[in-house]
């Protein structure tokens, strides 16, 4: 009975505790595709996000991710599968770019006007809405190729324009593992992760060879105007 009653305190005072201190249980969505992009299998562990695989089958796709409420000034390790698709259009670059809500209040020295591809609602990371891919962290960012090998890695995140990371170096729908870092220093806080594929070549287009029928009309057509020309040369 004593056990049962700590036990029944505890847990009433848990209950009372501000919800600041309680955890917040992570929420992952798919907030919008372009471009045939596919996403599936979403899974959340102790400081770490898993968005599954994610297809971007041609060099104009994208797949923008939701995710809300992590826990403030924590880093955890993201992780999914990327592939591409070489049947429609190989592309060679990828990039994550972080969008943050406009209502946190940090947007005066966001970049005006925002490019296209920001959803309403949202803007580009400046670096003093606390939004990074846990900058400075020293925290793996890295894409490994299926095949073997490794993807180049830009970072942009110390300027006002944004917070992204390119990954470069793929090749005719290389499957990789992709590896990186996330932060809200605030704190179960809705915002945006944008994928996007990019470079690589076009799908050559191909050249339908003339029919059979067409050709006798070309060559017919030949051969009456060069006998028109001998008619008026004669």
């Amino acid at each position: 009975m004593r056990a049962l009653g700590v036990a029944l305190v505890m847990s009433c005072a848990a209950a009372l505790l501000p919800s600041a201190a309680r955890a917040e249980p992570i929420m992952l969505s798919l907030d919008a595709t372009r471009g045939g992009a596919t996403q599936s299998g979403f899974d959340t562990g102790w400081f770490a996000l898993d968005l599954g695989t994610l297809t971007l089958p041609t060099n104009q796709s994208s797949a923008t991710i939701f995710v809300d409420g992590l826990k403030h000034g924590s880093d955890y390790t993201v992780t999914f599968t990327v592939a591409g698709n070489p049947a429609l259009s190989p592309w060679d670059t990828l990039t994550a770019e972080i969008l943050d809500p406009l209502s946190d209040g940090f947007d005066a020295r966001d970049p005006d006007p925002q490019p296209g591809y920001v959803p309403t609602g949202y803007s580009t990371s400046a670096t003093i809405d606390g939004l990074s891919f846990a900058q400075d962290s020293g925290m793996t960012r890295s894409a490994t190729f299926a095949k073997g090998g490794s993807a180049t890695v830009f970072a942009d995140e110390v300027t006002d324009a944004r917070d992204l990371l390119r990954f470069s170096g793929f090749a005719g729908g290389d499957t990789a593992r992709v590896t990186f870092g996330l932060r809200d220093r605030l704190g179960s806080r809705g915002f945006l992760i944008r994928f996007s594929a990019s470079g690589g070549r076009a799908p050559a287009t191909a050249v339908a060879n003339p029919e059979p029928a067409s050709l006798l009309l070309l060559g017919t057509g030949l051969a009456g105007l060069a006998r028109t020309r001998w008619r008026r040369a004669a």
